[in-house]
Order: structure tokens, then C-alpha cells, then sequence
């Protein structure tokens, strides 16, 4: 059976049509995708993602494990702030992509939704008894405030200094008098902010004040399908569909995320010997000719012969032409390769394009 977030009843309310995602009943769309789509770039957009989950560290050894279980270098960021990285098995393979907040001898980890149970069982085999691994999901809730009018929306509503806060930075605060963190985060390209809320009950309040503090600037609630279109236009790879347990992150273009001189950490000796040898493929982007829409495990082609299969493929309501992303040789990677996709017997012609597909302007 679905779980549900504390939002559920909210949505339903609301007539979002919902689907089942990682394990959860969410809303796919409220007024449609495409609307919601463009008020995010153009305007804001509201998100509830309770369905990802949140992993708290404790206790004397917090930092050591965090840093055993994750590829990035935690030592690198200051106490407030986040970073994205790997959480890797023993052969270099991506076990899920997260993001660690440092706190004072405490960090916060988030993680994928369909991942919780399996990354919560990973993360306690791996660490030892000094630590707490506490899964905080189903205590607090988590909403995401997203696009240039993000700040402005939110800025009256809390006590949180925003214009001083940076890109993966956050802050502990109040909105609208629900207790938060404030994060400036999100999965969108667009500037905003991702709302922890500590007490679950108070996020159907925090929900409505955003939403009456929003709508007259155009602020609209967004589903999940938004979210994907969004994502997959600012080049953000979605664990399960773009990569999994058989993909590295140098394949993955994450390499950056990887921190070989951090010190030892679980996947670090096979993650060394693939960069020195280079990876056997490289995620592309693709940029499709018309309206047409290449889908999860379509073939790219070279000379009507299989180079490789699409991950995410999607219509840019952004650029207006569909986009998508595909594991392909290195050598077909390079930006101006033309290759073609086979969409249900149809042949569409694609180009390489460097990611991310669109990037917002500051």
C-alpha cells in the first residue's frame, strides 16, 4: 500500500490528480504540468516532496561516518551549509544521490524515496556504534518553494535573513510561525528554497500560508510532473531512470562529486581505478528535432545501429523541442554529434548538446 505525506489530504482537496512514486501517493498535476511548469520558471511554482527521505546522524562519531558512506569531502563545507554527492557500494556503482547538510556534530542526509528503506539499512551496516542513524522522514515534512519569485513570496512570511542566504545554505527559522530550516536548494534550476518542517502537523499550515502569501504573484502548486520537466531542462539526473547501482558517477558526468583525496571511504579504491581508466560511457545530452519526445529505453542510434538508450526524454516547454538524456561511447558524447532516436518505429534525429539544457539567467 502507497504511503501517504502529510500534504495527502491537502492535494486531494486541491483536485490534483495523483500517482503512485516511490512508494508514495503524490500529485502528478494541479492545474498541468505545462502551466505549472512555466509559472516556476517565470514566476513560482510549490512543491510537496515529503516523500523524500531525511536521514539525521548523531553522536561522537557523526563527521567520520558521513564521510566513510558519501564520495564528496564533507570537511570542505562549514557547519550551515550542504552539498551534493554519491553514496557509493564497494564497485564504484551509485547507490543513491543525496544531499548532506552539515550541522555542529550532527548532519542531515536526504535522500531518494524509493531508496529510504535499502539507504537506511546501508547507512547502519556501515557505521558503528557511535552513531545514530535516526530516519526523521515520517516526523517532518518537506515542502520546496521554487523561481525568481521564490524569495519575495517567502520574505515577508519568515524571520530567516534570505537575502543573505547563499546557494546550499541554510538557516534555522521560523515561516509563518511553523519551525523550519531554510534551505536555499532545490531541483528545479530556478532559484528557491526547500522548508524542513520539523513537526509534520505544521506543514498543512505552512502549505496554506504559502499558497495565500503566493497566489496573488502568480504562484501556483506543482506537481510531480513539473518537477520532472523541470529537472531534466536544468540537466539534474533522477536516481532510478538516469542511474543505479550499475553506474558510476564519472559515467554519470558526477565526477566532480568525487573526492579521492578525502581519505578512504566505501567505493573509493574501484572509483580510483575508473578514473584512471577512463569510463566505458558518458551520459549526453540530446536534443531532439521538432516535437518529438523520446521516453526511458528508447535506442539511439548511429548508421541504424544501437549506440546506446535514452534515460529521461521529455518536451521542453522552455526551449520548445523535446530534449533528452542518453548513455552513449565516449567518443559520440562530444557536443555536435548527430545521431538519431527510435521512438516507437519512427526515427528522430538528435544532436548532442552540453548540459544542462537551460540555465537560468542571474
Amino acid at each position: 500500500m502507497a504511503r501517504h505525506t502529510p500534504l495527502y489530504e491537502r492535494h486531494r482537496a486541491m483536485g490534483a490528480r495523483m500517482v503512485e512514486f516511490g512508494g508514495f501517493d503524490m500529485p502528478l498535476q494541479y492545474s498541468g504540468i505545462r502551466e505549472e511548469h512555466l509559472a516556476v520558471r517565470q514566476r513560482a511554482g510549490l512543491f510537496d516532496i515529503s516523500h523524500m527521505g531525511r536521514v539525521r546522524f548523531g553522536g561522537d562519531h557523526t563527521g567520520a561516518a558521513v564521510q566513510r558512506l558519501v564520495t564528496n569531502d564533507l570537511e570542505r563545507i562549514e557547519p550551515g551549509r550542504a552539498m551534493y554527492s554519491m553514496m557509493c557500494n564497494d564497485q564504484g556503482g551509485i547507490i543513491d544521490d543525496v544531499v548532506v547538510y552539515r550541522g555542529l556534530g550532527t548532519a542531515l542526509v536526504v535522500i531518494n524515496a524509493a531508496c529510504r528503506d535499502k539507504d537506511v539499512a546501508w547507512m547502519r551496516d556501515h557505521t558503528d556504534g557511535g552513531t545514530v542513524v535516526d530516519d526523521i522522514s515520517d516526523q517532518t515534512a518537506l515542502l520546496a518553494l521554487q523561481g525568481p519569485g521564490a524569495e519575495r513570496i517567502l520574505g515577508p512570511l519568515t524571520d530567516a535573513d534570505l537575502e543573505k542566504l547563499r546557494p546550499f545554505s541554510t538557516v534555522d527559522g521560523t515561516v509563518a510561525g511553523v519551525d523550519v530550516a531554510v534551505s536555499r536548494t532545490g531541483y528545479t534550476g530556478e532559484d528557491g528554497f526547500e522548508l524542513y518542517v520539523w513537526t509534520a502537523s505544521q506543514s498543512e499550515r505552512l502549505w496554506d500560508a504559502l499558497l495565500e502569501a503566493g497566489t496573488p504573484a502568480g504562484l501556483l502548486p506543482a506537481g510531480l510532473g513539473a518537477r520532472d520537466t523541470l529537472r531534466l531542462e536544468a540537466g539534474l539526473r533522477l536516481y532510478g531512470q538516469d542511474m543505479d547501482e550499475e553506474t558510476d558517477p564519472f559515467s554519470a558526468g558526477l565526477g566532480w562529486t568525487v573526492k579521492l583525496d578525502k581519505g578512504d571511504f566505501i567505493g573509493a579504491g574501484a572509483l580510483r581505478d575508473i578514473k584512471k581508466r577512463g569510463p566505458e560511457r558518458r551520459f549526453a545530452g540530446l536534443g531532439l528535432e521538432g516535437r518529438a519526445i523520446a521516453r526511458h529505453g528508447h535506442r539511439v542510434c548511429v548508421d541504424g545501429r544501437q549506440a546506446g538508450a535514452v534515460t529521461s526524454g521529455t518536451y521542453s516547454f522552455t526551449l520548445g523541442h523535446g530534449i533528452a538524456t542518453a548513455y552513449v561511447s565516449p567518443e559520440l558524447a562530444e557536443p555536435g554529434t548527430r545521431l538519431t532516436v527510435d521512438i516507437r518505429g519512427t526515427t528522430a534525429a538528435a544532436e548532442v548538446v552540453p548540459l544542462p539544457f537551460y540555465r537560468r539567467s542571474t
